[in-house]
């Protein structure tokens, strides 16, 4: 398929710049693949939607404060430096995009905070992206924790230039089962989740079983060829163990429901299939760029955000839903005002 095929126009006033007041409050559209029909439903309602044997695989990475705001030694110079990921834990080397990036060379010194937090820029690996090394005498904990203060949200642009990250972001930009730190972007399906829905599931006999991937940059990164199969997308590391393939294994076995909460788990369980369909452990790496036409082997059924045109989360979406349905929803989505992005409402493909 090509890029301008998912291409729509969204009115701006449709991107949530906030969550809703409670993290089940939003609104869910229902896509039947095989009737093709859609229902305007509440979020709360998924209750209705999963039983006894079926398994929902949530993703509990964890978004760490990533944008660090500070000044280049010696010019005072302010800077942002988005942290992407970790390269060496020992030598505190990481992989980063700064922001004036012409002005920010190699040997240069930046200062976080009261100085409290001190970065030498040590080589640079693409136009805005750089490897710097934390000067820190503290350990790995004491790290995080300084870099935890200091930081800021990662809030997607779209938003963050509408307003700016608050604390009540910490909270709500972040899943209620978050557990791994690593993730620079929030796997947004899963924010509506509430202790609350989630026993109410269990109670029916659903059961939730986790996968780790740390969401990057390159899910939101633009897709710049009009062919599809030219698009490459970044690496992510991602874990699946072995208690989530038994429970996500036995539920194909027995023909029950895998919902893959967000398109983050998506990607991890169709990369990591065995010859046999079913799902297997792993400790890995994967670029899996997922767009119509594509044979899923593992999920039953997709929870997502409603995506930004020309995006790869909608190509995935449309890929499981079935483009010419998925098209239709997003009519729907505008005409009946669904809130769209990080923030916004959710869609069940079933």
């Amino acid at each position: 398929m090509k890029l301008s095929e998912f291409r729509f126009d969204l009115p701006q006033n449709l991107i949530a710049l906030n969550p809703t007041e409670n993290r089940e409050d939003a609104r869910m559209m229902v896509v039947n693949r095989k009737n093709k029909t859609i229902e305007h439903k509440k979020f709360t309602d998924i209750i209705d939607y999963f039983g006894e044997g079926d398994v929902l695989v949530t993703n509990n990475t964890k978004v760490f404060p990533a944008r660090l705001y500070g000044n280049k030694e010696k010019t005072g110079a302010q800077i942002e430096v988005f942290l992407l990921r970790e390269l060496n834990r020992e030598h505190r080397l990481w992989d980063v995009l700064v922001d004036p990036a012409r002005k920010i060379r190699v040997g240069n010194k930046l200062y976080f905070g009261d100085s409290d937090l001190v970065a030498e820029v040590i080589d640079n690996t693409t136009s805005r992206g750089r490897t710097i090394r934390f000067l820190y005498d503290g350990d790995h904990d004491a790290l995080m924790q300084a870099i935890h203060e200091l930081g800021e949200t990662p809030l997607p642009d779209e938003i963050r230039f509408k307003r700016a990250a608050t604390e009540d972001d910490r909270d709500r930009f972040q899943t209620i089962y978050a557990e791994h730190v690593g993730a620079v972007a929030a796997p947004t399906a899963g924010l509506h989740f509430s202790k609350i829905v989630m026993k109410r599931m269990e109670l029916n006999g659903a059961q939730f079983t986790p996968i780790t991937l740390h969401v990057g940059l390159g899910t939101f990164r633009q897709v710049d060829v009009e062919d599809l199969t030219k698009h490459k997308t970044d690496s992510e590391h991602f874990m699946i163990d072995d208690s989530t393939c038994n429970f996500v294994n036995e539920a194909i076995d027995n023909k029950k429901q895998v919902l893959a909460v967000g398109t983050t788990v998506m990607k991890a369980l169709e990369s990591s299939v065995s010859a046999s369909g079913h799902l297997k452990p792993i400790n890995s790496w994967t670029d899996k760029f997922i767009f119509p036409p594509y044979e899923f082997k593992i999920p039953t059924a997709l929870l997502t955000n409603f995506h930004l045109p020309e995006s790869i989360l909608l190509m995935m979406a449309s890929a499981f839903g079935g483009h010419e349905l998925i098209t239709e929803a997003y009519k729907q989505a505008i005409k009946e005002k669904y809130r769209f992005f990080s923030y916004g409402d959710v869609m069940l493909i079933i």
